[in-house]
């Protein structure tokens, strides 16, 4: 089994389109050796790497926080399941926000979230006493509810 893989191979071990490949090493997330030729050269570890990339994107992880995380990893080492344990649980603060405010946002899609932007027959413009118009702008009740459920 060779040691370094092409953009081809790695693309193909991965699942992840070269273009995809090329733009995780413009951002930082990933990182390849050139020939003499000027061809990319992954290091095994890097499929492994590009699985966490994966894995944060699907999280919904904005890329500044996944190479963050991948940035406390040794640059040439597989990432072994201690280290995927590590990088999850200080994702899982995060995601379990983001499942908060998604099921607050869920259970608020048809009712009023608070700015009224969503309710125009009790919008504050047509409904100058809403009760939330007096929290002032923003969807006070979709924070609210996001809190709760988190809580």
């Amino acid at each position: 089994m060779p040691e370094e893989l092409t953009i081809g191979e790695l693309s193909a071990r991965s699942g992840v389109a070269a273009s995809a490949l090329r733009f995780y090493e413009s951002q930082g997330l990933i990182t390849a050796d050139r020939t003499s030729g000027n061809q990319r050269r992954y290091a095994r570890a890097t499929l492994r790497r590009v699985a966490l990339v994966q894995a944060g994107r699907a999280a919904g992880m904005p890329l500044e926080e996944i190479r963050a995380a991948l940035d406390t990893l040794p640059a040439r080492r597989t990432p072994t399941r201690r280290d995927w344990e590590r990088l999850s649980r200080g994702w899982r603060t995060d995601i379990d926000r983001r499942i908060s405010a998604l099921q607050a946002l869920r259970n608020r899609l048809t009712t009023c979230i608070g700015c009224g932007c969503l309710s125009i027959d009790r919008c504050t413009l047509l409904n100058p006493d809403d009760e939330a118009a007096e929290l002032g702008a923003g969807a006070h009740y979709l924070r609210r509810d996001s809190r709760r459920a988190h809580a």
